[in-house]
């Protein structure tokens, strides 16, 4: 099995409380030469095995896992680190799987490199492709079990305005004080003495093996609002078939996602617009970085507008996540925040498309009648009325969490 996801996520602790329901065993391999880490994950195993014979090669390694008579559940956490102090590793393992005279083997394969796990296991020449049984992503965690998990109220827009400063990462809410205002947890996180986040993007781009001053500049300047690939280069100074690369491998490591507007084939993508998906790693890049040197400088007031801004826009992901198929739409003078098309698939109901505003604020009555008119307005000047006629329009504010 092999189990995947991105840094602080909470993948060691959800397998190590398995692992101790089902008598299984657990190593996390050091960064290193492949000799130190043999040894590590030798001497992590040593009081369960029956033999103490010292492996030398990752083939007496496993030699000594088929001696045990008994079933054995093995977990290798940071599999990526083992695979780059020796490249050879999963063909190794392949050959040895697949050759093994022991059945009564569980093993877990654990890491965090979400670009090294995926081409290990997912990749049709990949020597371990087809050998998991499962293969587990570890995704964020929501709103909801951010609340539940710090016992914040889910209707209350504070609660979400510090859920927009951690995003889905529980190791993040761990710093997260429950009667604390969202400007004094930012202070906490991002802009105190010696901060927890400080370096923690690089610490990301680390894993995934990303380098170089431009995937760096590039997520800078879509933090900074750049979300066109021509506005990137522009900001960057460079001709924008130098950054294409970037741009995919930045998405290969989903450290950025490519939204393209309703309707447009995904083999087609000509109007795309380039986002951070992850909260944290957006607030960083977004407020944390361009406001660092001045935030001590602004008053309570400044800093409060400049986190309410930032999660109005983790809100209309949020808003759209809970709409399956929802995508936004824009075209030259015309955005909407959430289209949806409704009953695609119903034989007799004819297909109605949702066309929504969403507004991190509260509306009264009649700011949502003067939004929803002007919701309408943009819709008969749009590409889209030409094409459907059954149209519904929806105002989404704060109410709906």
């Amino acid at each position: 099995m092999a189990v995947y996801g991105r840094r602080r996520v909470g993948k060691t602790s959800l397998l190590t409380y398995w692992l101790k329901n089902h008598d299984g065993l657990y190593s996390q391999a050091v960064e290193g030469h492949k000799g130190i880490q043999i040894s590590q994950i030798f001497q992590d195993l040593l009081p369960y095995l029956r033999s103490d014979i010292v492996p030398k090669t990752w083939s007496e390694l496993f030699q000594l896992l088929e001696l045990e008579e008994k079933e054995v559940t093995l977990c290798l956490d940071e599999f990526p680190y083992l695979v780059a102090a020796d490249p050879s590793l999963p063909s190794l393992l392949q050959k040895w799987w697949d050759h093994r005279k022991k059945k009564g083997l569980f093993l877990i394969l654990c890491g965090s490199s979400y670009h090294m796990m995926h081409n290990m296991f997912l990749h049709r020449s990949a020597p371990l492709f087809g050998r998991c049984q499962k293969i587990i992503h570890i995704q964020p965690m929501g709103y909801r079990y951010f609340c539940n998990a710090l016992s914040l109220k889910k209707f209350d827009v504070a609660s979400f305005i510090k859920f927009s400063l951690v995003g889905g990462i529980p190791k993040y809410w761990e710093f997260i004080e429950k009667d604390s205002d969202a400007v004094l947890c930012a202070d906490t996180l991002y802009f105190g003495f010696a901060p927890y986040m400080e370096n923690e993007p690089q610490r990301i781009l680390q894993d995934e093996k990303v380098s170089g001053i431009y995937s760096i500049s590039v997520l800078e300047a879509i933090g900074r609002g750049a979300t066109r690939p021509s506005e990137i280069a522009a900001r960057l100074g460079v001709p924008q078939t130098q950054i294409a690369k970037v741009l995919y491998r930045l998405m290969d490591a989903s450290l950025i996602i490519r939204d393209l507007p309703f309707g447009q084939s995904e083999k087609n993508p000509k109007n795309v617009l380039y986002r951070i998906g992850d909260p944290s790693i957006r607030f960083w890049y977004t407020v944390y970085s361009p406001h660092r040197t001045r935030w001590r400088s602004y008053d309570h007031r400044m800093k409060q507008k400049l986190l309410h801004d930032f999660a109005s826009t983790v809100f209309e992901d949020y808003c759209r996540d809970q709409h399956q198929g929802a995508k936004k739409y824009w075209e030259r003078n015309v955005e909407f925040d959430l289209v949806k098309l409704e009953n695609e698939n119903a034989e007799k109901s004819k297909p109605k498309l949702v066309v929504a505003e969403v507004k991190f604020t509260k509306l009264n009555q009649k700011n949502k009648n003067k939004t929803l008119f002007g919701l309408q307005q943009k819709w008969f000047i749009s590409k889209l009325s030409k094409k459907y006629s059954n149209v519904e329009f929806r105002i989404i504010d704060q109410q709906v969490l």
